[in-house]
């Protein structure tokens, strides 16, 4: 998902290493805090693909800063991750956050509307956290209140979240 927010936020603007980590971390940092040993060796590769340049630029006060800025190889790789996402890209709600936070990227709003159908069937597919004997378990048969909140808050929140990919994508078709 690091790449993908790499190529996805160098797709709206040339950036310095500090600021994509800060916008990366504002994405992702209250569930995966991105570290520098991840992202810098991240872009050294998008950058050995051809995905990504880099040049110097004069800084604002002090050393040269070194800016990152996308090709279009980098392009044509952010639209192939966003066209078909993975299964765990869907499935996952924090990777699927970081599919969502760069959709409206993709110029085809067919095919932004294919990624929320995929994720909208998934979330409409029955689902549970804790099965007992092969039989999936649901709120009511468990008396750990603690487990029931998750069950009632995950409910909840894909409840909402249907409701919002129905009338997106309605917008969108």
């Amino acid at each position: 998902m690091l790449a993908l927010a790499i190529l996805g936020f160098l797709y709206d603007e040339p950036l310095h290493g500090y600021e994509l980590k800060e916008r990366i971390k504002s994405l992702t940092g209250h569930v995966k805090p991105v570290s520098d040993g991840a992202l810098y060796p991240a872009i050294s590769r998008l950058e050995t693909a051809g995905m990504l340049e880099r040049r110097t630029e004069p800084g604002t006060s002090a050393a040269p800063r070194q800016m990152l800025s996308l090709t279009d190889a980098g392009r044509t790789e952010l639209f192939r991750r966003l066209r078909s996402p993975s299964d765990a890209e869907i499935s996952d709600r924090n990777r699927y956050f970081t599919v969502l936070a760069f959709l409206r990227h993709l110029p085809d709003r067919a095919e932004q509307a294919a990624v929320l159908r995929r994720r909208l069937d998934f979330l409409q597919a029955p689902a549970t956290f804790f099965s007992a004997g092969g039989k999936r378990l649901r709120a009511a048969d468990m008396a750990d209140p603690f487990r029931q909140g998750m069950f009632e808050i995950a409910r909840a929140t894909s409840r909402a979240e249907q409701d919002w990919l129905t009338r997106t994508l309605a917008a969108l078709d």
